[in-house]
């Protein structure tokens, strides 16, 4: 991702546009959409509300489904459109696209979006990376983070520590950290891991090409993220099934001093913590490479829904008149250009962090093997290796077989 591509997002101005009220047919439409939040207490209803009164032929059946690190979010999401009972719309992210493809599951959003005024309030870079390779579009962003590193600052402060920039520096920080109680480092071994290996594994030289996961750079590179529970000792005993709620629970307790993931998790940490908390970008590789997660959200129809316009007409709700308020909700940025300029929902530090963290920001690859690598073959190996049942080469190994043969 180039910094120019996402900067877009809080630049220059751009009013939203409205949506041309399509034809609904005579009765109410009743539009199934699935979603999930960082923090299951948020609830859309306030949204709902106001788009049925400005829509009062439709109405929003909002279903909160658990993420569970991903893992149960996009299997149950999977599995519905096996069983023939999927939702009309939903959250999706584009790691899904490949497969949603092979099933055609989604419905293209081209001739919806061609008369949707609100289109130009969001990043023609945006619109390209959502892009499917058979060059429509089938996801509406929707809001977007990117993984980062937080740390206590009051911590580093007495031990006369600044906040790491490279893989050496972060591992002398995690090692002066881990005393009296506390774990210099709170990792996601568990569902979600990715989000913590990926910076130090894809970050120091692996890759997903042929071949990418099994070099001599990748395999020590996994090495070196593994040995910080097999070696160093500097995670909790728990790491390698923690997901997001121990990890976030571990660093709000002062139990670890830093922890990696995104400005969804940010009120909690300050509520908890005030100005100890604080960000900076992941630090970088060997070769000065690095590697962190852009967390891309979209919306999509699914192609069974018989209510496809007016689903629409709530997504592009969500994404144009209603951006800044999902955001809001969902904790993280908000997609439209005209809602990110004046962004206050989170303290700057965190925002600062957000885009100074861009030009190493990645997706995972679009590819029909994704969801699998994500929900069950790297936590499943990454979990074994953590507790030392298995060699860390392994981990690669099964990935490179994932993605490769």
């Amino acid at each position: 991702m180039k910094r120019r591509t996402f900067v877009k997002l809080a630049g220059a101005s751009a009013l939203a546009g409205g949506l041309s009220a399509p034809s609904i047919a005579q009765g109410v439409a009743t539009v199934r959409w699935w979603y999930h939040y960082d923090n299951p207490q948020n609830t859309p209803a306030a949204l709902v509300a106001k788009f049925e009164q400005a829509n009062p032929g439709i109405k929003i059946q909002a279903e909160a489904i658990p993420w569970g690190g991903g893992t149960d979010y996009i299997n149950r999401m999977f599995s519905s459109v096996v069983a023939g009972n999927q939702p009309d719309c939903a959250m999706v992210r584009l790691a899904y696209l490949s497969r949603f493809s092979q099933m055609r599951a989604l419905e293209p959003l081209d001739g919806h979006l061609a008369n949707w005024a609100g289109r130009s309030d969001i990043s023609d870079d945006v619109w390209k990376l959502n892009r499917a390779p058979d060059g429509k579009q089938y996801y509406m962003p929707l809001h977007y983070v990117v993984i980062y590193l937080y740390y206590r600052q009051d911590l580093f402060q007495q031990a006369g520590l600044q906040p790491p920039k490279t893989f050496d520096e972060f591992l002398a920080c995690a090692k002066a950290l881990t005393k009296d109680g506390m774990f210099g480092y709170g990792m996601r071994g568990g569902g979600g891991c990715h989000d913590n290996w990926g910076p130090f594994v894809l970050g120091g030289g692996a890759s997903f090409e042929k071949g990418g996961m099994v070099s001599a750079k990748a395999l020590a590179a996994n090495r070196f993220f593994v040995e910080f529970a097999t070696k160093h000792k500097v995670v909790p005993p728990s790491a390698p099934t923690d997901a997001f709620r121990q990890i976030v629970d571990g660093f709000k307790a002062g139990r670890t001093a830093m922890t990696i993931h995104h400005i969804g998790s940010s009120a909690e940490m300050v509520a908890a913590l005030g100005d100890k908390a604080s960000a900076v970008p992941l630090p970088r590789g060997p070769g000065g490479g690095g590697w962190t997660y852009f967390g891309d959200e979209s919306n999509a129809i699914f192609a069974s829904s018989k209510v496809k316009e007016a689903a629409f007409r709530w997504i592009s709700f969500l994404s144009g008149a209603g951006n800044v308020e999902q955001a809001q909700l969902s904790g993280q940025l908000p997609i439209t250009t005209s809602g990110g300029r004046n962004w206050t929902g989170h303290p700057k530090r965190f925002v600062d962090a957000s885009f100074a963290s861009l030009p190493i920001a990645q997706t995972l690859p679009d590819h029909v093997k994704t969801p699998d690598f994500v929900g069950r073959v790297l936590p499943t190996n990454l979990q074994r290796a953590l507790v030392g049942e298995t060699n860390p080469d392994e981990v690669m190994k099964a990935v490179e077989q994932l993605f490769h043969g």
